[in-house]
């Protein structure tokens, strides 16, 4: 039974509605043969109808434009919309890259491309339809349950409108010798699609991974990416998560990262978003055990009439824990606009909480725009705590002084971009990771000739 949302007429209302009834999920709704499955997603269904429908009245939507997404006619996409013969990996493939792969088209897991071989022992990767077979791993337990607690509207309707998704399980003291790499590509459509890949990761006592998320497309088309990716680390596990996002300048994202920590767990996180014509990023980190560290680090470029946006909201329940967070952006286009809103709040029982966020900004054409809100909410008295933001230009006396060297305005302008985002980029371990970004951003940063 399809729960209809009580609120007032408008366009967020008839949207939403229109994807959770049945004529909007034919095909690729059909009933799951788990029961829990239907469970997870009538429960989110029931929280939806009871949420107000955001607006840009609410704090945490004043400097998006909703009513762009709720205005498009997004199709969900089912199994048939992932066209394999449209798919060229080989344009994707990062040189150097030795990874364990899972492929993911149109928000369909695509097992025949994925390349899972030689997994280690105790290491599982399944579809969430064939979880109820894995009677050792309480997939039940774990899904939805973070992102339950901090749900807004697009992150309860990825949970609504399951349908299949990503489980990987890394076993007890279990250390990957290689990265995983799920690889999530928009192939063009005859409809605008409505995108909703679920990942869920858990790591037991001791693990050690690397996970790479992509975030690509093939063609510069109209979609909706609505994402989410829940990671439990138990006791002293440790996760490297790397996040690239450079999909269709028209394309819509909204990516949900949901992180649990156990005591001495550690969780480093390194993000890249320069794709979208609108791109939003919620990451949440709850530290639920103590002696636990956590490192958020992010780089930006936002070019003509883009926005993108990130909200972290790190929140320490647990004594003696460690959260980093260093965001940094660059905006070379006209018209484009990038938010970050961070919020970091220790309870009074997170005693010895040492936790310090800090945004940079680099504002290369007159009417590109920034909104930076960092936050600090403190309840406990024995804490090191502190926030920070700045935006600034490219400063004309180092321009001058490498022209001066015999080096052009074009290229001085890149090596002083590339040297603000070096921050960032150096927190990534894997090599071919950093030579893929740094392209990117000479690329990007190229242009400003054109637009200067």
């Amino acid at each position: 039974m399809i729960t209809q949302i009580e609120a007032k007429p408008g366009l967020s209302k008839e949207w939403v509605n229109g994807l959770l009834s049945k004529e909007g999920s034919e095909n690729s709704l059909a009933e799951s043969n788990n029961d829990w499955l239907n469970s997870i997603r009538h429960n989110a269904e029931l929280s939806i109808a009871q949420m107000k429908m955001p607006t840009r009245k609410d704090e945490i939507w004043r400097y998006s434009n909703l009513d762009k997404i709720f205005s498009q006619p997004f199709k969900l996409a089912d199994k048939t919309s992932a066209s394999l013969a449209e798919l060229n990996l080989d344009d994707h493939i990062i040189p150097g890259l030795d990874s364990y792969q899972i492929i993911i088209a149109n928000g369909c897991c695509i097992p025949e491309l994925s390349n899972m071989s030689d997994l280690p022992e105790g290491v599982t990767i399944s579809s969430l339809q064939d979880a109820k077979s894995l009677a050792a791993i309480p997939v039940s337990t774990f899904l939805g349950q973070l992102a339950g607690k901090e749900s807004h509207i697009f992150s309860a309707l990825n949970t609504a409108l399951i349908n299949e998704g990503v489980f990987i399980h890394i076993g007890t003291g279990i250390k990957l010798d290689k990265p995983i790499e799920i690889i999530s590509i928009t192939t063009e459509s005859e409809n605008s699609l409505l995108l909703q890949p679920r990942t869920l990761l858990v790591m037991e006592k001791g693990a050690s991974a690397t996970v790479v998320e992509r975030y690509i497309s093939n063609a510069n088309h109209l979609y909706f990416n609505n994402n989410l990716i829940e990671i439990i680390l138990q006791d002293k596990a440790a996760l490297n998560h790397y996040r690239i996002q450079d999909e269709s300048k028209q394309a819509y994202h909204m990516g949900s990262v949901f992180v649990s920590q156990m005591t001495c767990s550690e969780y480093k996180h390194t993000t890249y978003a320069s794709g979208g014509h609108w791109a939003r990023t919620d990451i949440h980190v709850d530290f639920n055990g103590q002696s636990a560290q956590c490192h958020l680090n992010g780089l930006y470029s936002v070019g003509q009439q883009q926005l993108i946006d990130f909200h972290t909201k790190v929140q320490h329940h647990a004594p003696d824990c460690l959260s980093q967070e260093r965001f940094k952006g660059i905006l070379y286009g006209k018209g484009g606009r990038a938010v970050f809103d961070g919020h970091i709040i220790v309870d009074k029982d997170a005693q010895a909480t040492d936790a310090h966020m800090s945004t940079s900004n680099l504002l290369l054409t007159r009417n590109a725009e920034i909104d930076t809100k960092p936050q600090l909410e403190i309840y406990a008295d024995n804490v090191k705590c502190s926030h920070g933001a700045s935006v600034g230009q490219l400063e004309a006396e180092q321009i001058f002084y490498l022209r001066s060297r015999g080096i052009d305005e074009s290229r001085a302008k890149q090596m002083l971009c590339l040297g603000f985002a070096a921050e960032i980029i150096n927190t990534i371990e894997i090599e071919s990771l950093v030579e893929i970004i740094t392209k990117q951003l000479q690329e990007k940063i190229l242009v400003l000739n054109d637009i200067l």
